[in-house]
C-alpha cells in the first residue's frame, strides 16, 4: 500500500455572485496565509478560480471554510496528492472575470458529461472532440482524434471556431479543457452563436483521469497544469504521446540540456536522462557551465496561466 502523501494540490472554480470582490479577496488571502497555503487565486464578481497547495489537513480546512461562504456550499474541488508545495508563494488577485474568452459568454452552458458517458460518446461516429485549450497544452497531451486549434490564447478560440464552423455541422460536439472552467465560457458562447449538440467534459481532463472507471482512457500524453509541476499524468490508462530522443522509448519526461549555454528543450526518459547527464550531445557534456542536478526545464506557471486566460 502506498504511503499517503503529506501535501495536496487543489484545483477549483465556482461561478457565483461575489458582491464585494475586494473585501472577499482580502479575507481570502488572510485565510490562505493562516493555513500556510500557496497558490494562485482569481476572484471576480462572477466567482473564484484557483489552484492552491498545502498540507493535507490545511487543504481540508480550506475546503470546509470556502464551502461555508454564502453561495459556495456545493463547490467542488479536484484533489491531487503531492510531495510538497506546488507554488513558491500565495497570490490572490481581483479580476473582472475569473476566465476571459474575449466574447460574450453570458448564456447557458452545455450539458456536462460524466467520465463514463464522455468515454462512450467519444466512440460515436458522429462525435467530434474539441480541445478548448491552447496549442502548447494540446501538443503535450490530448484526447485521441481531438481537433486541437492552433491557438496561443483562449481568446483566439471564437474567431477560429467561426472560420471552421463546417467541421462541426451535424456533429455531436464534445468539448474539454484542463479542469472545466474554460468550457463553461466556451460552450455558452458556442450555443449562443448557433452551434448545436454541444457537450462538455465535467471537471475536465483532471477529473476524467481521477475517475477509476476511466482513469484517462483515450487520452494520449500528459496534462499541462498551472503550477510548479507544469505537467502531470492524465490517468493510469492514458498513453504516452512523445518519445525519448536518445532511445526512442515512449516518454513524456521534458527536460532541458544541462549545458546552460545550450538549454535545448527535449524529451529524455529517466534512464537516458541519467546516462547522458541530461545533455543533448558530447560537446554539451564537456561544456563548463552545467545546470545543477535536479533543476529541470519548465515553463513559468504564471506565464502559462496568463496565456490560458
Amino acid at each position: 500500500m502506498k504511503a499517503r502523501m503529506a501535501f495536496q494540490v487543489l484545483l477549483y472554480y465556482w461561478f457565483t455572485e461575489v458582491a464585494d470582490p475586494e473585501g472577499f479577496a482580502r479575507r481570502h488571502r488572510e485565510l490562505c496565509e493562516k493555513l500556510n497555503l500557496r497558490g494562485r487565486i482569481l476572484i471576480a464578481p462572477e466567482g473564484i478560480n484557483g489552484t492552491v497547495s498545502g498540507l493535507v489537513a490545511d487543504c481540508e480546512a480550506y475546503q470546509t471554510a470556502l464551502r461555508a461562504e454564502p453561495g459556495f456550499g456545493d463547490m467542488e474541488f479536484k484533489v491531487d496528492p503531492a510531495e510538497g508545495h506546488a507554488f513558491k508563494a500565495m497570490h490572490v488577485r481581483v479580476r473582472p472575470e475569473i476566465i476571459t474568452l474575449g466574447a460574450d459568454a453570458s448564456g447557458p452552458t452545455a450539458l456536462h458529461l460524466d467520465a463514463e458517458t464522455w468515454r462512450d460518446m467519444m466512440a460515436r461516429e458522429d462525435a467530434v472532440i474539441l480541445d478548448g485549450r491552447n496549442a502548447y497544452e494540446s501538443e503535450l497531451g490530448h484526447f485521441a482524434n481531438a481537433i486541437c486549434p492552433p491557438i496561443q490564447n483562449f481568446r483566439e478560440l471564437p474567431e477560429w471556431l467561426q472560420a471552421h464552423r463546417d467541421e462541426f455541422a451535424g456533429k455531436q460536439i464534445l468539448t474539454y479543457c484542463t479542469g472545466g472552467i474554460r468550457c463553461e465560457k466556451l460552450t455558452a458562447w458556442m450555443l449562443a452563436n448557433g452551434f448545436e449538440n454541444v457537450f462538455q467534459l465535467d471537471g475536465g481532463i483532471v477529473k476524467y483521469g481521477q475517475d477509476p472507471a476511466t482513469a484517462g482512457e483515450g487520452f494520449v500524453g500528459v496534462n499541462v497544469v498551472f503550477d510548479e509541476r507544469v505537467q502531470v499524468s492524465a490517468g493510469e490508462r492514458s498513453q504516452p504521446l512523445t518519445a525519448c530522443r536518445q532511445c526512442g522509448a515512449a516518454s513524456a519526461n521534458y527536460v532541458n540540456c544541462a549545458n546552460v549555454e545550450c538549454n535545448l528543450r527535449m524529451i529524455l526518459c529517466p534512464e537516458c536522462e541519467e546516462s547522458t547527464g541530461r545533455c543533448c550531445s558530447e560537446a554539451c557534456r564537456a561544456a563548463p557551465r552545467q545546470r545543477l542536478k535536479g533543476k529541470k526545464w519548465h515553463e513559468s506557471p504564471r506565464r502559462l496561466h496568463d496565456q490560458a486566460r
